[in-house]
């Protein structure tokens, strides 16, 4: 494709997103794109766009030779793949905002894009209005990359938010976000921690080279976490924020998992406020950059798809350097973490598994420790997840076997005992 082309859009999906990206194309007649289609699974519902664009058939879509590229931003994962696989094979572009789908399909997806030679993009199913996988790409060297942390969730950011500066219970926070729309009317998927996993899935590749399955990755929500942490929390004068991290061991291997974690009020993450997104990425000679914008709403993530879009005039695709170009680095669970834990009662929580307890606060009703433990004791367990358990990280989590010797031989300095 070339800067002049026109591009003929076949649209799946005329939700939030879809409508968004509807109308930011008729704000920018310079793109030269049109939709000249919209699939859409309940024809009867009324929608603010001509009757005669819409269709219950896909095929419409999927085998129009005037079509050249399809944008795809359904909630149906599997259907998504189908459609991305016909498009693709098809000869024509793609651009979609799954990030299920793409988390559960990579290496899928991945063949597909080296066999057909048609571009897949997808910057609307990382950050939204962040755009993250272009920088990823075109800016950071693997070699050079030291760590990532992110925000990448704007639901759960803000029930965070507002547990922690109005004080609200999780229960209260979570009414209000579904009632101002940041939040669906089933929200498992967000405050669980399933959509920050899956996007993270496919961020480790662009980042690393990295291809795992979701089910690989050390994850949970903000399900568990009381109004006590947000209090511990203040007292500490720290925040909780879901963070998705990733960061190169001394090693080589890159640990990585999304988790609850306090971060320190001067910490670029702790002005990442509400439904926001924010990016935090420390290379070898740039040092920290910091990325910030919404990460939810219609224009916000519409903006992203028409990035793409736009795109695609001048033929972009992702080169996934770091996979093909480099030596992909490899995931690792060999380090160890420190972490908050609360818990109503002891029995939920195997001392024996930490190398040490820092902190222990056993007087309240709500009791906790700080300790440190070894990463694959999350991995393999599920105690920190269960009967009202809160597992929060440290600002600073990870420590290599080095380090940990280190604080072991400090500590029992401290004690007395060498």
């Amino acid at each position: 494709m070339d800067a002049h082309k026109q591009l003929t859009l076949g649209l799946f999906g005329f939700g939030v997103v879809g409508e968004g990206l509807y109308k930011a194309l008729r704000l920018t007649p310079s793109l030269n794109a049109t939709i000249k289609k919209i699939c859409i699974k309940n024809p009867s519902k009324q929608r603010n766009a001509p009757d005669a664009l819409f269709t219950t058939e896909k095929d419409e879509l999927l085998y129009d030779s005037d079509i050249n590229v399809i944008v795809e931003v359904i909630d149906d994962s599997e259907a998504a793949f189908e459609i991305v696989s016909i498009a693709l094979k098809n000869g024509k572009a793609v651009v979609s905002a799954s990030k299920k789908m793409i988390a559960e399909h990579l290496s899928e997806l991945l063949e597909l894009q080296q066999t057909t030679g048609e571009s897949f993009l997808y910057e609307a199913a990382a950050c939204a209005s962040i755009p993250v996988i272009r920088n990823l790409e075109e800016y950071y060297d693997n070699d050079l990359l030291h760590s990532i942390k992110a925000i990448v969730n704007g639901s759960t950011n803000f029930i965070l938010t507002k547990m922690f500066e109005e004080s609200l219970d999780f229960k209260q926070a979570l009414i209000l976000a579904q009632q101002l729309g940041f939040a669906e009317s089933n929200p498992s998927l967000d405050v669980e921690g399933f959509d920050a996993v899956n996007k993270w899935t496919f961020l480790l590749t662009h980042a690393y080279g990295i291809i795992d399955n979701p089910n690989n990755i050390v994850f949970t929500g903000i399900q568990n976490i009381q109004s006590s942490d947000a209090a511990v929390a203040k007292e500490k004068h720290y925040h909780i924020k879901l963070v998705a991290q990733a960061q190169k061991l001394s090693n080589g291997k890159v640990a990585a998992f999304v988790l609850p974690q306090f971060i320190k009020h001067e910490d670029h993450l702790a002005f990442v406020r509400n439904e926001y997104n924010g990016v935090v990425i420390e290379s070898g000679f740039a040092d920290k950059q910091f990325f910030y914008g919404k990460g939810a709403g219609s224009f916000p993530t519409a903006s992203a798809v028409l990035s793409d879009i736009s795109a695609l005039r001048y033929g972009y695709h992702y080169e996934y350097k770091k996979l093909y170009h480099h030596k992909p680095n490899e995931l690792t669970h060999d380090f160890y973490v420190k972490a908050y834990v609360s818990f109503d009662d002891l029995k939920y929580v195997p001392r024996e598994s930490f190398e040490w307890i820092e902190e222990w606060h056993a007087v309240e009703d709500r009791k906790y420790l700080i300790g440190v433990i070894h990463f694959n004791e999350l991995l393999t367990k599920s105690w920190w997840r269960e009967n009202r358990v809160s597992l929060i990280l440290a600002p600073e989590p990870v420590i290599e076997d080095v380090e940990l010797r280190k604080l072991k031989k400090k500590s029992l300095e401290l004690a007395g005992v060498i």
